[in-house]
């Protein structure tokens, strides 16, 4: 199928939403980017916000409904971790029932006509997933926390790729990482900074 790049690359998508997720700690839910500025999302409301984003997105521009709540039952972080890893996981099993023609229909994008595939509703669709997981990782390193690679190196890592720092993920798979944040948490261990500067222009 032409577009079966946008499906896999859906697919990776849940597991680096999940595995952001998967770094902060319960207390960190309601801590926002300033404690005084509303504006900022918390942590709790960022995953809300990842939820029924991608639930609208999906429903109403590519009419795609396949779960009746966007949201868990329960707000803890691990109810969000195991309801956001189901309900896109169902969205991945219609889209591969879904042709060339299906992908190359132009639907409504806020009031624009619009390809369901290339460039406009899917492809925005990763992007903006990826707009929400940067503002969460910067979120991480306000509260001091340590970061495992979510595409690339990170100075917990290693620092910077042009110094071969090596991509070190918290778990292998979903599935090790819903298990493992359900119990001990038991992550793969960082190597650290290392004695390079972890940024191009550091600090002197």
């Amino acid at each position: 199928m032409r577009y079966e790049f946008l499906i896999d690359t859906y697919r990776t998508e849940i597991d680096k939403v999940v595995s952001v997720w998967a770094m902060f700690d319960d207390a960190d839910l309601p801590v926002r980017p300033h404690p005084v500025d509303p504006r900022g999302r918390s942590v709790l409301e960022q995953m809300v916000h990842q939820s029924v984003s991608e639930y609208l997105w999906f429903s109403t521009m590519l009419g795609i409904s396949v779960t009746d709540n966007p949201l868990p039952g329960t707000e803890t972080r691990q109810a969000f971790m195991r309801h956001y890893a189901d309900n896109p996981n169902r969205r991945l099993t219609a889209l591969r029932e879904c042709d060339d023609a299906w992908w190359e229909t132009s639907v409504p994008f806020f009031e624009v006509p619009r390809s369901r595939a290339w460039i406009w509703i899917m492809t925005r669709r990763i992007a903006h997933t990826a707009h929400h997981r940067g503002q969460q990782m910067a979120l991480l390193r306000m509260l001091n926390l340590d970061l495992h690679s979510n595409y690339g190196p990170t100075a917990d890592t290693g620092g910077l790729m042009q110094h071969q720092a090596p991509v070190v993920y918290a778990y292998p798979d979903l599935d090790t990482l819903l298990r493992e944040e359900a119990g001990g948490r038991d992550k793969s261990p960082l190597p650290g900074p290392g004695a390079r500067p972890s940024t191009e222009r550091p600090d002197r």
